[in-house]
C-alpha cells in the first residue's frame, strides 16, 4: 500500500525535478497528480515511464490525498497550502513562506529527521533554502563531534536558483556576447550575469545583509542549533546548476582535519572528494544531477585555535530543493504515516 501524492508546480524546474526524483527513488506511490496554474493546464510532465497531464491547482480538491509537494512560490503557497492542510493532506513546501514559523518544522532529513513529528500543528513541513540545505548536511556531523561556535560562509550560487528566467538570461547573454547587436540587458538579475559575478541575491535588508544571507543565518539556527553564530556572503555566479560554498568553522573542541575527513566520509548524504592534487575536488559541473552533497578542500585554519576550512558543492535543484522535499516525504512515511 502506497501514498496518494500531489506535486504542485509540476511544470517548473523544481516541480519537474520532484517528479523525476520520486520515480528514481521508487517512492511508494499509489496515485500521483501533477498540478499547475491555469495557464499551464494540460502540459505534459514525465513521471518515470508515465506521462502526466497537469490539472488545475485552483480547482483541485486535496481531500483524500496523503502528501503534497509544493513548488509554487510563497504567494500561491499562502493561498493553497492551508486549503490542502485543512483537507488532511500534509504539505511539504519549498517556498520560504513557512520556514520561520515556530509551528512549522524546517527539516533536512540527514540533520533533524525527528522534527517531522511536529508537522501536525499546521499539517505543513517546510523545506529550507537551497544554500542552507547543503551546508547544514556538512555542518551537523562536525557539530555533533566538536560543537560549532561560528560559521563564516561565502556562497557561489548558480542561476537555476533564480528559476528558468535566470537560466535563460545567462544563456542569452552568453550568446549575445559573440553576436554584435544581440546583447541582452539584465532583467532577472541586477547586473550582467554572463562572465560576471553578482554579490546580491534577494533583497537588501536594513542591516546591509541580503535576504538570502539572513536566511542562511536563521535557518541554520533553526535546523542545527540556535547557539551557532553564522555570517554569510551570497554571490550569484554564471553557472547553470550547482551551488558552491567556501565554509569556515570555529569549534569549541579541537577537531583535526583528518578526523573531520573521516567523520564526513561516514556521514549520510555526503561524498568526500579531497585529494591534494590537480582536480582532486568537486565542482558544480560534476555534482549536477547527483543526490550527494560533496565536500572537498578540508584543511585546518591555523589563524584561530579550533578552525577548519572546507569546500561544499551540491545540485541546488536536487538537494537544495526537490530531493530534500522527497526525502522529507520518505521520512514522514517511515516515521509517522507508515502506510507503505
Amino acid at each position: 500500500m502506497g501514498y496518494k501524492v500531489v506535486v504542485a508546480g509540476a511544470t517548473g524546474n523544481v516541480g519537474r525535478e520532484m517528479l523525476n526524483i520520486l520515480a528514481e527513488r521508487q517512492f511508494p506511490v499509489d496515485e500521483i497528480v501533477a498540478l499547475a496554474s491555469r495557464r499551464s493546464l494540460g502540459t505534459e510532465c514525465s513521471f518515470g515511464d508515465k506521462t502526466l497531464k497537469t490539472k488545475d491547482l485552483d480547482t483541485f480538491d486535496f481531500t483524500g490525498w496523503d502528501i503534497a509537494l509544493f513548488a509554487i512560490g510563497s504567494d500561491a503557497t499562502k493561498k493553497y497550502a492551508p486549503l490542502a492542510a485543512k483537507a488532511g493532506c500534509i504539505v511539504i513546501d519549498n517556498s520560504s513562506l513557512y520556514r520561520y514559523d515556530p509551528d512549522v518544522p524546517l527539516v533536512v532529513p540527514e540533520v533533524n529527521p525527528e522534527a517531522v513529528h511536529d508537522y501536525s500543528k499546521k499539517n505543513i513541513i517546510a523545506n529550507p533554502n537551497c544554500s542552507t540545505a547543503q551546508m547544514v548536511v556538512a555542518l551537523k556531523p562536525l557539530h555533533d563531534r566538536a560543537k560549532i561556535k561560528r560559521v563564516v560562509v561565502s556562497t557561489y550560487q548558480s542561476v537555476s536558483g533564480a528559476g528558468k528566467d535566470g537560466m535563460d538570461e545567462l544563456w542569452n547573454q552568453t550568446k549575445g556576447m559573440y553576436v554584435p547587436g544581440q546583447e541582452v540587458a539584465p532583467s532577472k538579475f541586477t547586473k550582467q550575469i554572463a562572465f560576471n559575478v553578482i554579490p546580491h541575491i534577494d533583497v537588501f535588508m536594513d542591516s546591509g545583509d541580503t535576504k538570502e544571507e539572513w536566511k542562511m543565518v536563521a535557518e541554520t539556527k533553526k535546523i542545527v542549533d540556535p547557539s551557532i553564530k553564522v555570517t554569510a556572503t551570497c554571490v550569484r555566479v554564471p553557472v547553470f546548476v550547482g551551488h558552491s560554498e567556501a565554509i569556515n568553522i570555529e569549534t569549541e573542541d579541537f577537531l583535526d582535519e583528518e578526523e573531520a575527513r573521516d567523520i564526513l566520509r561516514e556521514a549520510p548524504g555526503i561524498m568526500v572528494v579531497d585529494k591534494r592534487e590537480d582536480g582532486g575536488y568537486t565542482t558544480p559541473v560534476e555534482c549536477a544531477g547527483d543526490f550527494a552533497t560533496f565536500v572537498s578542500r578540508i584543511r585546518q585554519d591555523v589563524t584561530i585555535e579550533n578552525g577548519l576550512n572546507f569546500w561544499c558543492v551540491s545540485d541546488n535543484l536536487r538537494k537544495g530543493a526537490a530531493l530534500n522535499a522527497v526525502q522529507i516525504a520518505e521520512t514522514l512515511g517511515n516515521r509517522v504515516l507508515k502506510k507503505a
